[in-house]
Formats: C-alpha cells, structure tokens, sequence
C-alpha cells in the first residue's frame, strides 16, 4: 500500500527527488499531490468501511449461526469474507497516513502493509477458485471428461488445503512488504512506505509487481472467463420452458465478469505500466509523475470496491442465502414486537402457525 508510489522516491521539505532514473535527476514537488490524498483518500476508505464491513459481516454471521457449509462454494465464499474484512480493518490506517501521516511505529506500519498486500491478493485468488468450482458444476451438467482431474480435486475433502495454499500463496506475496516496510520521516510528517535495498530497487520491485499482476488479476480473470462460458454453454441446453431462468443466470455471470474487469483492470494495467518504469524508467517528467500518483490512487481505490461488492455479487446472489437473511429479517421484526407488545394468547398461534408454514429448501449459494 503506498501513497504518491513512494517506492520510488525520497521525500525532504515536501519534495521528491527521483533517484530510481541514472540519466535523470530533478525536484519534483508533489504537495499538491499530498493535499488531494489528504482528502480523497480517507473519503474513499471510509465508504468502502462502512459498506463491505456491513456486507461481509452479515455473510460471517450468517455463515456462522444459520447456514451450513455445505458445498465448495460456501467455503470459499466465508472465507473470502474473512479475507475482505481483514483487508478493510486496515483502511483506517492507510486514511489516517494520507490525512496526516504515519504516527504509528515501524512494527505496525510492516503489520499493516503486509496485511493489506495479503488479504487483497487472497480475495482475488478466491474468486479464481469459486470461478473454479462452478466450472467443475457446469462439467458435471454437461457430462464431460475434460475437467474431469478438476472434480476431483474440488471435493470437500480437499477444501481445506485449496484454502490452504491461497493463503499461503497470498502470504508469501506480502513477505516483501512486512520486510521491506519502513518510517520515513519528511519535514512535516512520516510515511510507511516499502523501500527497496539499491540491489534489487528496479528487478525486484518489477517482478514482485509482475507476480501480483499475474496471480491477483489475469489469473482470476482467465478461470472466471473459462468456467463462466462453460456454465453458459451449459444453460443453453435446458429446455425452453426455462428460458426465463436461463437468460437471468446467464445476466448474473455477467455482471459477475463485468464488475471483476471494471474494478480491477485500470489498476492492473498501472501497476504493469510502473514495474515497466522501474526497469526500463519510462517517466522522465515531473508532470507525468504527477499524473501516475494520482492515477494510482483512484485505480488503487477503485480496485478496493470490490471488497463492498463480493457479498452482493456472490453470497446474496443465492437464494438459500437470500432466504436465511429473510428469515433473520422475520425473527428480528418478531422480538421487536414482542418487546413493545405483550403477545396474547390467540397472537401466538398465528406466530405459530406462520412459522410453520415458512419452510424452504436448502439451495447452493451462488448456483445456477
């Protein structure tokens, strides 16, 4: 997580020298750059806060108290919540160092930066993975052989150690960023930024973001791409009573692509764009500086979005999850009532009988 790409320059006096370009040196004064982060930044995390901490926490707690995990999808899909919430936790941090700098230590700044890199690289590798398993589903409707090693690989008895190695996947990914985190202290404020050792300030970081590009962007994009149009080669063959049906799910695994592509593809394209800069120092201007620091911060807030969306795309998106949010909808408005009210007799055989009738059929989240 950084702020004005500080990997990439040394501030003192609310300048930046640019010491990653050998034919190039110049002051680039970037306040002006500060003073837009100070504000937008802060603005940006604190909607995403409120928002996906509300979404995903309603999904944990469903996930947790009423629902069974009963299928791939519902493991990966809690603990892509976890991993959404853990990344949010985070944005408080990240809004006060744009507002008014890092005030919190060097041990916090690597905790928090490692935390950031890992949870957001472990969201979009669960998705890869939900992308996945329902290519597995849209095999078994076909009947084919050619995903065949898949099935038999996303089964519940190999769930825990896919989501193993996401997460350690995502961990080692944020290594650099719990090593390399430091304080910089500038003539009015400090930054948590990661610096990199002079041996590998241009090959490492290019790689590192190379790695993220690769396992955080393309790789989901190309699981989801494939399994999506095979679930939609899938729904052509139900019959013509369920067109209805068909063309909404067909909508659904759409939107799903579409808001992946909107969301994460301007950022990606950036951070390919400065791993390019690193190593052969394409931006030689002050100017064009500029522009990619804040070009960063909006993509960067942008990509973050997706945290406040993955409940509503994927978890309420299922109708057994929609129907236990009903019925905890039901069972709250019940004890509201009770609570103003003394219930009488004849009430509580209506409550009762009501009840009773509201039973429903357990569904897979998110399926088709």
């Amino acid at each position: 997580m950084d702020i004005l790409e500080e990997e990439d320059y040394y501030y003192h006096d609310n300048i930046s020298l640019n010491y990653s370009y050998e034919d190039y040196s110049s002051l680039c004064v970037k306040s002006d750059i500060r003073t837009f982060a100070g504000v937008f930044l802060p603005i940006i995390y604190t909607v995403c806060l409120v928002i996906g901490v509300a979404g995903n926490t309603l999904v944990v707690a469903v996930y947790a108290y009423y629902k069974h995990l009963k299928t791939m999808t519902d493991v990966f899909l809690i603990h892509l919540a976890v991993a959404d919430l853990l990344l949010l936790f985070t944005l408080p941090f990240w809004a006060s160092d744009a507002a008014r700098g890092w005030e919190l230590g060097k041990g916090l700044c690597k905790v928090v930066s490692a935390c950031y890199t890992v949870n957001f690289t472990c969201c979009m590798l669960l998705l890869a993975c939900i992308g996945l398993d329902r290519y597995a589903a849209a095999s078994r409707m076909q009947d084919g052989d050619d995903a065949w090693q898949l099935q038999r690989v996303f089964t519940r008895q190999h769930c825990g150690k896919i989501c193993l190695v996401v997460w350690v996947t995502a961990f080692i990914l944020g290594l650099p960023d719990l090593i390399l985190s430091e304080v910089r202290l500038t003539s009015n404020r400090s930054i948590c930024l990661v610096i990199y050792p002079p041996s590998m300030a241009r090959e490492g970081k290019a790689s590192l973001e190379i790695a993220e590009v690769l396992l955080g962007f393309l790789f989901p994009l190309q699981v989801m791409v494939i399994s999506y149009w095979s679930m939609g080669k899938a729904l052509k063959g139900l019959p013509v009573e369920s067109r209805e049906r068909k063309w909404n799910a067909l909508r659904v695994l759409l939107i799903v692509v579409g808001v992946f592509v909107i969301t994460q593809l301007p950022y990606n394209i950036l951070k390919v764009y400065r791993a390019m800069d690193s190593v052969y120092s394409l931006v030689t201007h002050c100017g064009t500086s500029k522009v990619l620091d804040q070009a960063a911060q909006v993509t960067e807030s942008l990509a973050l979005t997706h945290c406040c969306l993955n409940p509503i795309l994927y978890a309420f998106a299922g109708s057994s999850f929609r129907q236990h949010i009903m019925k905890i909808a039901k069972r709250f408005g019940e004890r509201r009532r009770r609570r103003r009210t003394e219930t009488r007799p004849e009430d509580e055989g209506m409550d009762m009988s009501f009840n009773s009738n509201s039973t429903s059929q357990d569904t897979n989240t998110f399926s088709i």
